[in-house]
């Protein structure tokens, strides 16, 4: 266990009665004039508080993008704010948990506490470890803050020699970062991925956090594989195991609207030529391999046997895809393509690309498009050879 720091002594003096009106105070202030407000500050408090507060008031701000309206209430580390779930993410997990006949976890790494507080609010009583006091310390703030303190018991402690037994459930989300940044060895995960895969095997239930960028090749034997994406970006990959792993083995769920497709990621989809429609999966879809799974429902086939696009002759509704209706199948060529959203008047250009080495920014800058009309350029590759196909987000 680490040793308190003048962090924790900083962070310490926001709970006190003069930390919490000074944090009031700052409520919305505009980073803009954060300079003449502290220098005004600092004639009725000490400098060490007001600059504690101000930092604290810049995190809230932050992260109200993952919290919401609970961020003005919470306290957070820098660490924190960048590495805890998301509510959403964190509420789709809680909510499954809870189905799953959840009502006592032990939640290993506890961090400032974002899962605790979604599991808390599920019905499940928590026992919230880290081995860090400024964030057991920040976990608890958060706790009493948003009245959840009789669901939540933080300790302070190295979650290897934690007892977990006599828990429903276990929940693990290793720290995935070191001095150097982001690590992408399991095995540099602290604690390591072997130690959080022998642990959650003893529990009846577990959901363990990795990395999205997973190999398949890395999930355990037995567990399942479930990537979460939030309005169309990839948050989190979660491995389940015990009686929480489904059958088959990958899935992916999309927020907000809950929406799971499942498979064995195995599956693989013909391929033809370029139809009336184009589908983009969702980019949980294409971590858990289950872009054939989404081709047979729309009746389509992959433009190319290495790139996740779908094409069909049909348009038919999928929450797992973006839809595309498409005017044209062209052979790459830049001159042709500036000629062509020169005559549609396309001042807004639409930019996606998968296979096909461009960037959108540079491409756009080089097109030099104008005019009131919009177009969606997309740039892949097709039977192997590098093509753009132009068109419109279907209706």
């Amino acid at each position: 266990m680490a040793a308190p720091n003048d962090d924790d002594s900083a962070f310490r003096s926001l709970l006190t009665e003069r930390g919490s009106r000074l944090l009031a105070e700052l409520a919305g202030h505009d980073p803009a004039d954060e300079i003449a407000l502290a220098t005004r500050l600092r004639r009725d408090h000490p400098a060490e508080l007001v600059s504690a507060a101000l930092r604290q008031a810049r995190l809230r701000q932050r992260a109200a993008a993952k919290f919401g309206a609970d961020a003005a209430r919470m306290y957070f580390t820098p660490e924190g704010v960048e590495q805890a779930t998301r509510s959403s993410v964190a509420e789709h997990r809680a909510a499954r948990f809870a189905r799953l006949g959840v009502r006592r976890l032990a939640d290993l790494c506890c961090g400032i506490g974002g899962d605790a507080i979604a599991l808390a609010r599920a019905g499940i009583e928590v026992l919230a470890v880290d081995r860090s006091p400024l964030a057991c310390a920040v976990a608890r703030a958060n706790a009493e803050a948003l009245g959840l303190a009789d669901r939540i018991e933080v300790r302070c402690a190295d979650v290897t020699q934690v007892n977990t037994a006599g828990f429903d459930a276990l929940f693990v989300d290793p720290a995935r970062r070191s001095a150097r940044g982001r690590t992408f060895d399991p095995e540099m995960y602290s604690p390591p991925l072997s130690w959080a895969v022998a642990t959650v095997r003893q529990a009846p239930l577990a959901a363990l956090k990795v990395a999205p960028g997973i190999p398949h090749s890395a999930i355990p034997r037995g567990a399942e594989a479930e990537w979460v994406s939030d309005r169309g970006e990839v948050k989190e990959a979660v491995l389940w195991f015990g009686r929480g792993a489904g059958n088959p083995a990958m899935r992916a769920t999309l927020l907000p609207g809950g929406h799971t497709l499942t498979g064995t990621g195995l599956e693989t989809a013909e391929t033809g030529p370029v139809g009336r429609y184009l589908y983009e999966p969702d980019g949980a879809v294409i971590r858990a391999h289950l872009v054939a799974e989404v081709a047979k429902a729309v009746h389509g086939r992959l433009v190319d046997p290495a790139i996740a696009y779908i094409t069909s002759d049909e348009l038919v509704s999928t929450p797992f895809a973006t839809a595309y209706e498409i005017s044209d199948v062209l052979p790459f060529n830049l001159k042709r393509l500036k000629a062509l959203l020169r005559r549609r008047a396309a001042g807004t250009v639409v930019i996606k690309k998968r296979g096909f080495a461009v960037e959108p920014d540079e491409l756009r800058r080089r097109l030099k498009p104008r005019g009131p009309g919009s177009v969606t350029v997309i740039l892949t590759r097709v039977a192997g050879a590098p093509t753009m196909l132009l068109g419109r987000p279907a209706p």
